[in-house]
């Protein structure tokens, strides 16, 4: 999957940002071969304030449908209005995309913590697997066994 992203800095003028913006929109949605599309508005970040505002993420089936909708009449409209915003205003990025099933990766393994002489270890034990791989072992440590000394 690929994408394309706008990303716009914060308006000096929000109004006159927003009735472009929407100018903006109208022609991105006539575009071809949209798989999804994504509005982002930016509330702030970590560390307060951000100079960001908002993101427009255009999701495509590959690189190819991109281009070729980038090239197509409403593509080059949709160009055409970018053109309008003020300079160094926004940034036009193309991302390549992967997403997994979920957003996380699935285990066939839980980790149960367990004790053994006064050590922490760690057992691994086989779970139902949803996939075809499995994990069959288990695995624990022991303390080491204790040193005597001897006197002569």
């Amino acid at each position: 999957m690929f994408k394309f992203m706008l990303i716009f800095n914060k308006p000096v003028n929000q109004e006159k940002f927003e009735n472009s913006y929407n100018d903006l929109l109208a022609l991105v949605e006539r575009m071809p071969d949209i798989t999804r599309r994504q509005v982002i508005s930016v509330v702030g970040s970590p560390l307060g304030d951000s100079r960001i505002y908002r993101i427009l993420e255009v999701y495509f089936e590959s690189q190819a449908k991109m281009e070729q909708s980038l090239l197509s009449p409403s593509g080059q409209e949709a160009g055409g209005e970018i053109s309008r915003f003020p300079p160094k205003s926004f940034e036009l990025i193309f991302a390549e995309v992967y997403e997994e099933a979920g957003a996380r990766t699935e285990t066939t393994e839980t980790i149960v913590p367990t004790e053994t002489t006064s050590e922490i270890s760690e057992t691994i034990v086989p779970t139902e697997a949803s996939s075809p791989i499995e994990t069959t072992e288990t695995t624990e440590t022991t303390a080491p066994p204790e040193a005597t000394e001897t006197k002569d």
